[in-house]
């Protein structure tokens, strides 16, 4: 009893005072804190705006810098959270405020509906308790089932709850002959006046200057606020990383932010003149290259930005660099247009000599690669200055208008050629990206490789045997009815658990589902590779943005490049530069028990271009890419 405290000699006055219940108090604020206080409040209303542009009060800001230490970069980052916050929150609120008045008024007309038309009819009286009030229970009548009487008894009974209504479902607005008639109306129109659509990617070997010559670009063009720009540059500056300002555009995450490099797709859109140019900005570190990998299979066309300083490109361009790779990577994908930004002269002087050294190396690579030389175009840059990019008409272009007079990077971005949309085809959707949605259900991101999608569209998801209705349909953060093939979408889902939505996913239509493959035959064509492919040989398959563990279980026959022909049958090793057609297998992804293969969703080359290339990988290393002949039943 000794540990117990003596409750009657306790003073309630000493238990309820502040000060003793207080870990000691407030901590004062000194003279030169308050004076750095309202200077770091000063940095936050530069970029959010005053009381009314904002929404916060000066005492609100001020206790979230003193709550994160005076660190304006953090303040600004929570000030634009809050409002995304308080604006969803806006928007909720009047959402259920219009469904609440709809419920009203139609109950009201569903009263009104049921009296009787005529003045002499008495209503039948109903009875609701032994108060005259209705009480949490009914009073059971003679004669009801015993199981009511307990749900009634425990209040479970459902029949408070007849006016809740399940999620009303989106309805189909075209049949499917309609839907293909206006998709069709849509092209000609694009082939006319309207701006046409192409997704490109940005590639290039690590810190050649891919996200700053993009988040420069889309500040020039104005899709990038001035505002943000401000808290971009301060941020950086405060992490000993200012030279990173312009690539903070895009580059979002913590991490990508501390350690300086690109890791994930950022996804952003521009416009120029004719063009309405989808950004898929790729990772350049090799570590990230499945990321890449992800993002080619978007594109229609490619942006290969390299650095033009001494050493810096020669380490790109060499074997094992990125601008190698990456340039193979997106051809052996479909991407036949390619433009080549030499970025960073101004490190070396805007020196003429050494753009055409660049250009004079990358030309015969890139015809070798398999682009065509007229889809072939190079342009000089300096992505930190902004020369180039959509003019020269400013000061730091001086040096380079003395022997450059060509196209801006915007006008060759304006001459890109969208490549042919196939409507006809089965709706393909691999899932790209997986996120919550704001309401109930779940959003995907993901290309469309066939096909025409619509709201109201039920969708089955591969693997699986999930079927999901698709909600909402938005394209360049604008909600649609519908889309065509090769366009990028954020579709909406309902009816679907998260749970069962996967990056590497296809969503296609439940009366025409896209085959799922084990095993299957492919032609191949080897890179510059050290250790020769044999039978046997474990690899990594990539589809898009899956990738699974596999295995070359058989090489079929070598095949003659040009011709197609097989030139030799049951080969033992296949070498850099051989064309082959194999076998693959994919592979058990369990290390003990049962081995369970999981398919993979694909289609022939013939069927589907975009859903019949893969690329095979090995220890870091892309070894071969090819297109699906024939999948094994």
């Amino acid at each position: 009893m000794s540990r117990h405290r003596h409750i009657r000699n306790i003073n309630i006055q000493d238990e309820l005072n502040d000060d003793a219940l207080s870990d000691g108090g407030e901590e004062e604020m000194t003279d030169e804190q308050h004076a750095q206080l309202l200077h770091s409040l000063e940095e936050v209303r530069q970029v959010i705006g005053d009381e009314y542009v904002s929404g916060f009060p000066d005492n609100e800001l001020k206790d979230v810098l003193w709550e994160y230490f005076f660190d304006t970069e953090k303040t600004i980052h929570w000030a634009l959270e809050e409002q995304s916050r308080r604006q969803i929150a806006r928007e909720r609120k009047a959402a259920k405020e219009r469904e609440k008045a709809l419920k009203k008024a139609s109950g009201a007309n569903s009263t009104s509906s049921s009296r009787p038309s005529s003045a002499l009819s008495t209503p039948t009286k109903k009875k609701i308790g032994l108060a005259g009030k209705k009480s949490g229970s009914t009073t059971p009548a003679r004669g009801m089932d015993p199981r009511q009487l307990d749900l009634s008894a425990l209040n479970l009974s459902n029949d408070d709850d007849d006016d809740a209504k399940p999620e009303e479902m989106p309805h189909i607005s075209f049949a499917k002959d309609k839907l293909l008639e206006e998709a069709k109306r849509a092209i000609e129109a694009e082939d006319g006046n309207a701006k046409k659509g192409v997704s490109l990617v940005v590639v290039g070997h690590v810190d050649a200057g891919k996200s700053t010559l993009m988040g420069r670009l889309l500040y020039e063009l104005g899709r990038l606020e001035e505002k943000m720009r401000i808290a971009n540059e301060r941020g950086s500056a405060k992490v000993g990383k200012s030279s990173f300002s312009w690539a903070w555009g895009l580059d979002g995450t913590t991490e990508e932010r501390e350690r300086g490099i690109t890791m994930d797709i950022a996804l952003r859109s521009l416009m120029t003149p004719h063009r309405q140019v989808t950004i898929l900005d790729a990772p350049g570190h090799k570590d990230f290259i499945p990321n890449m990998i992800s993002g080619a299979s978007q594109a229609d066309c490619a942006l290969l930005v390299v650095d033009a300083a001494h050493g810096e490109f020669e380490a790109g361009f060499e074997r094992g660099g990125q601008t190698r790779e990456h340039l193979l990577l997106v051809r052996s994908l479909g991407v036949s247009q390619v433009i080549v930004a030499v970025n960073k002269l101004d490190q070396v002087d805007w020196d003429k000599d050494r753009y055409g050294e660049i250009c004079s190396l990358l030309r015969p690579f890139l015809v070798q690669s398999g682009f065509h030389p007229s889809k072939t175009k190079f342009v000089p840059v300096a992505a930190m200055e902004g020369v180039n990019l959509v003019t020269r008409d400013v000061e730091a272009a001086e040096a380079l208008k003395t022997w450059y007079s060509g196209p801006t990077l915007v006008d060759l971005l304006d001459m890109l050629e969208p490549p042919t949309r196939d409507i006809m085809a089965p709706l393909r959707v691999p899932i790209s990206n997986v996120f919550k949605s704001h309401g109930s259900g779940a959003a995907v991101a993901g290309r469309l490789c066939g096909g025409v999608i619509q709201v109201g569209e039920r969708l089955r998801i591969l693997p699986g045997d999930e079927i999901s209705v698709v909600k909402t349909i938005e394209v360049d953060d604008k909600n649609v009815l519908w889309a065509a093939a090769g366009t990028n979408v954020t579709l909406y889902l309902t009816s679907v658990d998260p749970v069962n939505l996967h990056i590497g996913s296809v969503l296609c239509p439940t009366t025409d589902l896209v085959p799922l493959a084990t095993s299957f035959s492919a032609r191949i064509i080897v890179f510059d590779i050290q250790v020769p492919i044999t039978g046997g040989t474990s690899v990594e398959l990539f589809h898009h943005s899956r990738d699974v563990p596999a295995t070359v279980t058989k090489l079929i026959c070598i095949l003659d490049r040009a011709s197609g022909k097989a030139l030799k049958t049951s080969p033992r090793v296949l070498t850099k530069g051989i064309s082959a057609e194999v076998k693959i297998s994919l592979r058990s992804t369990t290390l003990s028990g049962s081995p369970m293969v999981r398919p993979v969703p694909l289609e022939t080359f013939a069927a589907n271009k975009d859903m019949g290339r893969i690329l095979l990988r090995r220890g870091g290393e892309t070894i071969a890419a090819g297109i699906v002949l024939a999948i094994d039943v």
